[in-house]
């Protein structure tokens, strides 16, 4: 008997110190992935930090000689980085409420409400996920050429504020709460608007913040569409001017490198200080994806 237990804590020992050294090995690859995928940040960085003719220069230097912020005062004071901003601001501040109040008011309507066309409504929003919203591109610069909103913020984000996703994750998370909520609500008085912001959205307000944050992001860092839509310099967003520096400074990459970090520092706030909000509202699409 003794022995049995012998060399039943021998084989458990033994799958531990097995389990250990596979932990290891995988700590140590996640760390070098790590560093191999944040590397090219540091470097871009460190680079805005250098002068122009340091920046250019051959072979490896990990630090600048002399830390400087000529490059970032430049991008500022000779291009139209704070104006940027502040269109920037706008537009992904006014598409984030807009679909959060949207998708929460359609997904609520879907998953509450009786109404006729109901199901096809539905599957409507399903279908529409499906389809890459680069597909759409000619249809919205052709329609927003149309109605004479190129060059606007309101051009802008109306073709933004597609976002099926949106309108999926709360339906599902809405089919969840409890009907005796909305039922002893209801004999009340209570009425659909007041059903939707004092009950089923105070119950889902991680879900609603994981996904204001989400769409924020994605609209600030949004290139292909303002692109298109805008050829005024003073309407660009930041995304947008940050290659028209490009264009017109030449090449100079301390100076490009820092128009592209002060365009990418929201985000980065963003993600830093909601990074368990916006892992979740990631998980959340990955499984509607999925």
């Amino acid at each position: 008997m003794t022995d049995t237990t012998a060399s039943r804590t021998t084989e458990v020992h033994h799958r531990r110190k097995r389990f250990d050294v596979g932990g290891v090995l995988l700590t140590i690859l996640t760390i070098l992935c790590a560093a191999i995928w944040f590397f090219p940040i540091y470097w871009s960085v460190m680079t805005t930090f250098k002068a122009e003719d340091e920046a250019v220069r051959p072979g490896f230097a990990p630090l600048p000689e002399a830390f400087n912020l000529e490059s970032y005062a430049y991008i500022i004071q000779h291009s139209s980085m704070p104006i940027w901003y502040v269109n920037s601001t706008i537009t992904s501040v006014a598409v984030t409420v807009i679909v959060v109040f949207v998708a929460a008011c359609a997904g609520y309507a879907i998953s509450q409400l009786r109404f006729p066309g109901r199901n096809l409504l539905w599957y409507i929003v399903l279908a529409s996920f499906m389809v890459p919203v680069s597909a759409l591109i000619v249809n919205h610069f052709v329609i927003i050429a149309g109605v004479r909103l190129l060059n606007t913020h309101a051009g802008i984000i109306l073709p933004m504020l597609i976002s099926p996703v949106t309108v999926i994750v709360y339906k599902q998370f809405f089919d969840g709460v409890p009907r005796d909520f909305r039922e002893a609500a209801v004999v009340d008085g209570a009425n659909e608007f007041q059903l939707l912001f004092r009950i089923f959205l105070p119950m889902n307000w991680g879900i609603t913040t994981a996904l204001a944050i989400i769409t924020f992001i994605g609209a600030w860092n949004s290139f292909l569409w303002p692109f298109l839509a805008v050829q005024n310099e003073r309407m660009m967003t930041v995304t947008v001017g940050i290659t028209a520096v490009q264009d017109a400074f030449g090449v100079y990459y301390a100076r490009l490198l820092a128009g592209a970090v002060l365009a990418s520092l929201p985000v980065a706030l963003a993600y830093l200080l909601f990074q368990k909000r916006v892992t979740q509202a990631i998980t959340l699409s990955a499984g509607i994806k999925g």
